[in-house]
Parts: structure tokens; C-alpha cells; sequence
């Protein structure tokens, strides 16, 4: 009798430490499973002048939970957005926030699940770069250098040609002899109203004038003496 009591105390002893184990497997793995703030990370990144901040959610339990971002000022924080977020494990599920964020801007990012009792922020805040976000550089050509850079082709053949009064004084007028003397600067005129082509018949008509004067003179005081002597 006293041999059967041992031997039943003994499977329950057995069997305690069995539900023991299993209890403790069970909540080692659910506590595995669970979401925890540990799940969640943030950094900072550019999109050519875009800022953006990425939270990913790494979390095995597939738990529903919203992130909402926060920017620290000297005056206070101001929410920048909020957006649901579901874990899948592996390499995560991330969701991005666009910020114009300027550089070394510090902000909190707070984590909040519908289990697990998440009612976190990720720590540490997230600061971003000391640098701005650059513009992307433009893939156009660079313009042309400036014609006013280029020597002017039609420079040399300007030179070459020669002057107008380099071509007048070596080429002589047609009908003109070369040893003749060139007229008088005063002269210039003249010849181009016909002056001296008129001197002689000028000369003639004035003799003429003189000629006819004179007799009309003569024959005057000779008519006037007749007259006298009569």
C-alpha cells in the first residue's frame, strides 16, 4: 500500500514539472511573438529635394498600430502626420512621411498598437542630417561658349581688303592721263557745274559788248559836234 502511494506521488511530481515546462515554452513563445516597441525603427532620408522620414514596423504578429510623427521646436512639438501601419516579420512594413525637413531637426516618433499594450515612442528621437536636401543635378547639356569668346572669321578678310583710299590713289580715272596735274580742291566744284567748259564764249560776248559800246560812244559825239557846228 505504502509502495503505491510513493509511486502516484511520483507521477505527479512528473507530471507538475511537465506542465511547468510547457507553461514556461508557451510563454516564452508568445512573448516572442508579441509586438513591442523593439519592432519599430525610424531614419531619416532624401528624394532629390524631398525630405522623408521611413518607419518601419518588423514586428512577427501582423498587429495593427499607428505612427504618428512629431517636430521638436523651442516653442513645442507640431504634429507632422500620422499614418496605420501593419507588421508582417521578415524585413518589415515600412510608411514614409514627406517632410521639408531642414537639417538637424529632432523628432519624435510615437508607436501606438489595438494589442500588446504598445503606447510608446521610439527611442532615441530621430535627428536629421546636418545637411539640407540637394537638388538634383540637371542631366542637360551645358550651353555653347559664347560667340564673343570665338575669334570673328571674317576678321582676317576685312584686314586684307584694301582701303578706299589705298584703291583711289593707286587706281587712276578712266580718259585720264596719268601725268596730268589733279585740279585744285576749289576746282571741284566748278567742274561739276560745267564752268569751265564757258569761258571762252563768255570772253567773246563781252568783247562783242565793248566793240558795240564804243561805236555807239563815237558816233554820239559825233552827231553832238555836228550839230554845234551847224
Amino acid at each position: 500500500m505504502s509502495i503505491t502511494r510513493r509511486n502516484a506521488r511520483r507521477s505527479v511530481r512528473i507530471l507538475g514539472v511537465a506542465s511547468a515546462s510547457a507553461a514556461l515554452a508557451l510563454g516564452v513563445a508568445g512573448s516572442a511573438s508579441a509586438c513591442n516597441i523593439r519592432d519599430f525603427t525610424a531614419v531619416a532620408s532624401c528624394t532629390g529635394e524631398q525630405g522623408q522620414i521611413t518607419v518601419t514596423d518588423t514586428d512577427a504578429s501582423g498587429t495593427n498600430a499607428t505612427v504618428t510623427v512629431f517636430e521638436k521646436t523651442d516653442a513645442g512639438e507640431t504634429q507632422v502626420g500620422q499614418k496605420d501601419v501593419e507588421g508582417s516579420g521578415g524585413a518589415g512594413t515600412p510608411v514614409v512621411f514627406d517632410v521639408d525637413w531642414k537639417a538637424s531637426t529632432t523628432y519624435r516618433i510615437h508607436v501606438k498598437t489595438d494589442r500588446f499594450n504598445v503606447d510608446q515612442d521610439i527611442k532615441p528621437d530621430l535627428t536629421t542630417p546636418a545637411t539640407a536636401c540637394k537638388k538634383e543635378e540637371s542631366s542637360s547639356p551645358s550651353a555653347p561658349a559664347s560667340p564673343s569668346s570665338k575669334p570673328s572669321p571674317s576678321a582676317p578678310e576685312e584686314s586684307a581688303k584694301p582701303t578706299p583710299s589705298e584703291s583711289e590713289s593707286s587706281t587712276a580715272p578712266a580718259g585720264t592721263s596719268g601725268n596730268a596735274p589733279s585740279p585744285a580742291a576749289g576746282d571741284s566744284n566748278l567742274a561739276e557745274t560745267g564752268a569751265n567748259s564757258n569761258t571762252g564764249m563768255i570772253a567773246g560776248v563781252a568783247g562783242a559788248l565793248v566793240v558795240v559800246g564804243g561805236g555807239a560812244v563815237f558816233f554820239g559825239m559825233r552827231r553832238r559836234g555836228a550839230k554845234n557846228g551847224g
